[in-house]
């Protein structure tokens, strides 16, 4: 039987769109945004600092990072945003969300600013100092996805609420967006300002000394969005759901949603006390009733994050690597370090522009009216197909002529795993999670994801190597080339499809309601599976 519903959690749930939903976005949502450009600005001057710090004299091709420097400062970040999703994602729950908030912010301020000041002039010195930062970066991140997906989902009303979740994690793209375009004007003043012939025509002038500013100036710029909203993560109140059903305090979540709402609420003490005293909303992570009631949600989450992010992490990193396999970007020899970095960032911007920025927002426009459900599985479809048809006729694709094909393609799998399970994993372990243990679940499901972002990350450097030795990159082994490659992320998005048959469906719902923390567990005349039936919502819904 269902318990009455607190008045301010009613409130929220029942309230229209205000200024507050949209300032609780740009918040959370300006975030995400340096969240992307941390992460994803790496790729787009990596093969710059190769030429710079690991040239080699008389060597045919320009210097390239060595395959344990590649792999550790391509996932160092992603080695730190799993500890920091665990470790921000726990604290979450026993702090309050808005305590930790700032935490998160500051920590990505000072050490994108670090990350590109690197000490040394010694390769190894610098790769260090690098890997160091970005990893206390990465910590940084990886708190910022548990808090303002939960802050975002206890602030929103039921009717829109995926909207406004999906919304905050849509940043993302504008931050991929950004970080390609700020690369592209600047390589550009830098090759205007300081020209230079190919490395072809000579290996060492083709690297001017001032192409050390370009990758600096590219990471230590992530630092200015999350600085700018800084102040105001301070200012935002917490969430009323972690206030009465978490930190019990009724007088202060009515207190505080009455200025966000600009009503007046009632403090009820009384009611809070018996909804958190109930036994069924007091079990913990690793309690029988959690895995009895949330077990194969949270199998879910994980698994489904996971898989998506192997699969999208190795295409966005190693997108250059893929563009130069069919000569989308020129050799790099018949370009100098400058150029090499104005063609990555230009291909990059466009899959941004073309794809992914517009896949966020068809997600944020139809999720509360198709269900999460159904556009992670159409997602995990269609990614599954697109990759397919890259693999299969790979050769095809790498005849001149036929580029612009291999790209519309490419970019289509991106377009559906943004429409599709990129936005929906991090929105769904916001919504079916009880409070007193959302941010922590959130935290774990989205280091699942990150767990998969390195799978891809790393193993990608060495599965996507040619089959004949000869031909892979310096210091690489023989891998399965890049089409058996995107065969086995065709498989892994496959296997995604069948995981998000786990995932319960959400929209329309109150949070209070899909976690089952409204229902009365202490009904004697009750059996156990009619009890817990709240929790144990139907897993594949009708769609």
């Amino acid at each position: 039987m269902a318990k009455e519903q607190l008045h301010v959690l009613n409130a929220l749930d029942g309230a229209k769109t205000q200024w507050y939903h949209f300032t609780a976005i740009i918040i959370a949502g300006m975030g995400f945004f340096t969240d992307a450009y941390d992460l994803f600005c790496i790729s787009l001057v990596t093969k710059l600092l190769g030429r710079i710090y690991f040239h080699v004299e008389g060597a045919m091709k320009p210097g390239t990072l060595p395959p344990n420097v590649s792999a550790a400062v391509n996932g160092v970040a992603f080695c730190g945003t799993l500890a920091g999703q665990l470790f921000f994602g726990w604290l979450g729950d026993k702090m309050g969300r808005k305590k930790v908030y700032g935490m998160t912010l500051m920590l990505m301020v000072i050490c994108s600013i670090a990350s590109g000041l690197s000490f040394g002039k010694d390769p190894k010195a610098v790769m260090a100092t690098l890997c160091f930062f970005r990893f206390w970066l990465g910590f940084g991140i990886g708190g910022d996805y548990p808090l303002s997906a939960t802050i975002m989902s206890e602030y929103a009303n039921k009717k829109t609420r995926g909207a406004f979740i999906a919304a905050v994690f849509a940043m993302q793209g504008f931050g991929i967006l950004a970080g390609g375009i700020f690369a592209l004007i600047l390589s550009a003043a830098f090759e205007a300002r300081f020209p230079a012939p190919s490395y072809a025509v000579d290996a060492l002038g083709s690297t001017v000394p001032q192409a050390d500013y370009v990758w600096r100036i590219i990471l230590m710029v992530g630092a200015l969005p999350a600085a700018m909203t800084y102040y105001w993560r301070l200012k935002i109140p917490e969430t009323a759901r972690y206030t009465a059903l978490v930190a019990k305090n009724a007088k202060q979540a009515a207190s505080d949603m009455s200025k966000v709402l600009q009503v007046d609420l009632e403090a009820e003490p009384a009611k809070v006390e018996q909804l958190t005293q109930d036994p069924a909303s007091s079990f913990g992570l690793f309690s029988h009733q959690f895995l009895r009631h949330h077990g194969l949600h949270l199998l879910g989450t994980t698994s489904t994050w996971f898989l998506l992010d192997i699969a999208f992490y190795s295409q966005n990193l190693f997108q250059k690597d893929i563009f130069s396999a069919i000569g989308w970007i020129p050799k790099a020899n018949t370009m100098n370090a400058v150029q090499e970095v104005y063609k990555i960032a230009r291909a990059q911007t466009l899959i941004a522009l073309c794809s992914t920025v517009p896949g966020y927002w068809f997600t944020v426009a139809l999720i509360d009216k198709l269900g999460r459900f159904s556009i992670q599985l159409m997602g995990f479809f269609f990614m599954t197909v697109f990759m397919f048809a890259l693999a299969i006729p790979y050769n095809h694709w790498t005849h001149p002529g036929n580029h612009i094909g291999f790209v519309v393609l490419y970019s289509f799998t991106f377009f559906f795993a943004n429409f599709g399970p990129n936005a929906t994993t991090f929105v769904v372990p916001a919504e079916i999670f009880p409070a007193r243990l959302r941010s922590t679940c959130h935290g774990i499901s989205a280091a699942c994801g990150k767990l998969g972002a390195m799978v891809g990350a790393f193993g990608f450097l060495y599965l996507a190597q040619n089959q004949d030795k000869a031909k892979a990159d310096a210091g690489y082994p023989a891998g399965i080339g890049v089409r058996n490659s995107l065969i086995v992320l065709g498989f892994v998005n496959l296997l995604g499809m069948l995981f998000t048959f786990l995932v319960p469906e959400s929209k329309g719902k109150s949070l209070e309601e899909i976690s089952g923390e409204n229902e009365d567990g202490s009904d004697e005349g009750v059996g156990m599976e009619e009890q817990n039936g709240a929790y144990n919502h139907r897993t594949v819904p009708t769609v």
